[in-house]
């Protein structure tokens, strides 16, 4: 009787899992020597901050472009990374002898939800939409726009002082 995709799909997903449970054993009883990148980029969105915990204590975090993204090392197994730039990069985190801990590509995003992308031809702005329309500034924005919503939140900040 021949095989359906679906049945050799399931039969391909058991076959792997069975394979990943039979080295589960042996990885874990090496030990963690060196870092480990997870299995995908680590993401966050341009202009947010997420908080990553690390397994072992960091004494130094280096980044492969900080023009993408920056990292702060809240405590020693914490710490707060923030999207700077569109693009991906890496992070590498060494404890206090210069150990790695981790080593992953990070990857800033862009937040969609509740924006709204007007273009005019080659230039574009974009919109905070949440439920009323307010201007904001994102990376590729027209740069008369991004001047005069720049200048507009300055002087809301300097009122509020």
């Amino acid at each position: 009787m021949p095989l359906t995709f679906r049945s050799r799909l399931i039969a391909t997903a058991l076959g792997a899992a069975a394979m990943l449970a039979l080295m589960a054993p042996a990885m874990a009883a090496a030990g963690p020597t060196t870092a480990t990148p997870t299995s995908g980029p680590i993401t966050v969105k341009v202009n947010m901050a997420r908080i990553l915990r690390i397994s072992a204590p960091a004494a130094t975090v280096v980044l492969g472009n900080p023009g993408v993204a920056d990292v702060t090392i809240q405590d020693p197994q914490t710490l707060i990374l923030t999207g700077k730039s569109y693009g991906q990069t890496n992070m590498i985190v060494l404890d206090s002898k210069g150990n790695p801990i981790a080593d992953t590509l990070l990857e800033v995003i862009e937040s969609q939800a509740d924006t709204v992308t007007v273009f005019n031809g080659a230039a574009h702005t974009t919109l905070a939409c949440a439920p009323v329309c307010h201007p904001m500034v994102m990376l590729g924005d027209d740069p008369s726009f991004s001047s005069q919503v720049t200048a507009s939140m300055n002087v809301v900040q300097s009122i509020a002082q």
